[in-house]
This record gives C-alpha cells, structure tokens and sequence, in this order.
C-alpha cells in the first residue's frame, strides 16, 4: 500500500523551499514544517516510508530540509569497496550520500591511508537511499550530508560482506569520556585534523576526552579544532557533517561554529564527567521524542520519495 500512499502525498504536497526553523541542541537548524497535507498522509510515519526505499531518486542530487528532519534526492551509493576505503554493515543499506560526501569520502581515506597502519578507512553509516528518518538508529543522516568513520585502524580493505556485518570498532575512551585510552594514537589525531581542515565540513563529533586531547597536544595550526565538537557516545566512530552544497536550495545549513578553538568548553563537558553536577531539582521532566510523519518533513520529500 506504500505506493498509492506516496502518489497521495504528491498531489496534496506543494512544493515549496524549506523555512529555516530552530535548532536541536547539536547545533543543527531544524526545518519548520511545511504546508498542510491530508490527515490521514500528514500522519503516516515518515520512516516507514523512506526505509522501504532500496535505491535513490531519479532526480538532479540535492538535500533538502535539515540533518534530522529532511530527505535526499538523486543520492549516491559508495562503492563498497575502494583503493583506500570499505563500507561496512552492508544490509543496512546506509552508504548511500550526496555527491560532495562521496567526494568528501574518498579524499579522507586517501589521507588516512598514509597514516602508519592504515590503509585507508572503514565507512559507517551515511544515509538511506533516499535519507530521512532511519527505521533504527540515527535522529540525523537524513539529507545525506552525513558520515561515520570507524576509530578501528582500516588496515584489511579486503573483508568480506560476512566480515563486515561481524567486526567491531573499537573504543578510544576511558573513565566515561574523560580522557582517551590506550587505542587512542597519533594517527586518529591526523585523521581528526585532516577531517577537520576540509572547508566542506561543518562539525565533527567525537568524545570530550579526545577534544581535550587533542587540543593539548596540538603545537601547530589550531584553526581545525574549532570544527571538533564535543559530544555523548562517539568513541567507537567519529561523525562528520558537511556543510550545505553551495548553491543548494532547501537545505538548512548548520549553525555557525562558536568562535575560538572550543577547547574550554569541551574541558568543561570532561569536568562535568568527573565531577557531575547537582540534579536541578526544578528542571522540566524531558518530553518524549515523537517519530517525524511526513508533514514535518520539508515538500519536496515527497517528490523523493516517488521520482
């Protein structure tokens, strides 16, 4: 019953450029909703739409919406295998970006295969097909704009499917994120740098403990480190969000990056790991999360979801 579904959104979705909406607390703009469809289509759980999807769109590439609320056009798929890099966890069927990730993709890797004992990188999740909501997983990597890179030295670009549904990374953190622990070497501060000191890149998450680390140990140009944010989980994988695609329209850029090299403040969030705060006894409980429907999805989705 999917398709008829979709055809229904499209006549009754307007396609109309994304409104710049608030931001989610990662930095992120959120889009603001769009126009007002069928109820019965406005209710239909956005995620059970795009997961269905096994290919991209037959449309010109473009992202539309934000990174945790808005979907993928004419999306490319990573080859899973390259010179100097593997996709991994192939059936999920996340490897799928924008052509400035792909390109983003390969040039890394080439970097991090002349680090001493890695032969390029292992790619995680990217985005769906189509982007959007994720069945499981990610509330981001919606619009394809998105990656993940393993901490786990890619030093065999020659595993098979089995393998890569089997293998694991590995953690660099210890004491909950405070400092880095012994799998943590000069290499992941390279690649860290180089994925940094791409103009493409908006932020890159990883751990507070190895901000803080790398932040002491850098003795050159520190400019990088103000794309390196500080954030929960992101010691098994890195996370790099690129910036909207010059030009594009629809696609909400990411928020400005505070300015300075953001050391204090991620000294601050391993502070807190170490000596955690008093509970506000008068914070609000937190709201439930609902699962996103198609109206709160950018237009255009609609068209991606049906082209």
């Amino acid at each position: 019953m999917i398709r008829p579904i979709l055809m229904s959104i499209v006549v009754l979705t307007a396609l109309a450029a994304c409104d710049r909406g608030g931001r989610d607390i990662s930095g992120a703009r959120e889009a603001a909703p769009n126009v007002k469809l069928d109820p019965v289509i406005a209710s239909k759980q956005a995620k059970h739409l795009f997961g269905a999807k096994g290919e991209g769109s037959d449309q010109r590439a473009a992202a539309y919406g934000s990174y945790s609320k808005g979907c993928l056009a004419g999306g490319v798929q990573l080859a899973e295998t390259g010179p100097t890099w593997q996709a991994m966890r192939l059936s999920r069927n996340r490897n799928w970006g924008h052509p400035e990730l792909i390109d983003y993709i390969e040039k890394l890797s080439r970097k991090a295969a002349q680090q001493p004992g890695w032969s390029g990188l292992y790619v995680g999740d990217m985005s769906q097909p189509r982007g959007g909501p994720m069945l499981t997983g990610h509330r981001s990597h919606q619009t394809g704009l998105d990656a993940d890179f393993w901490m786990l030295p890619a030093d065999n670009l020659a595993l098979s499917v089995k393998d890569r549904e089997n293998i694991s990374s590995i953690s660099l953190r210890r004491a909950s994120g405070a400092f880095t622990n012994d799998n943590w070497t000069k290499a992941h501060h390279e690649i860290l740098k180089a994925a940094a000191s791409d103009p493409r890149v908006a932020r890159i998450f990883v751990f507070p403990g190895a901000k803080v680390r790398m932040c002491n140990d850098e003795k050159g140009d520190r400019a990088y480190l103000r794309k390196i944010r500080p954030w929960w989980g992101h010691h098994y994988h890195f996370h790099v969000r690129l910036s909207c695609p010059k030009g594009a329209k629809g696609c909400v850029e990411q928020a400005a990056v505070p300015k300075g090299d953001g050391c204090d403040d991620a000294q601050s969030w391993v502070n807190n790991i170490l000596n955690p705060p008093p509970p506000d006894p008068n914070a609000p409980p937190p709201k439930p999360r609902r699962e996103l429907t198609m109206a709160d999805l950018p237009a255009q989705c609609a068209a991606v979801l049906t082209e």
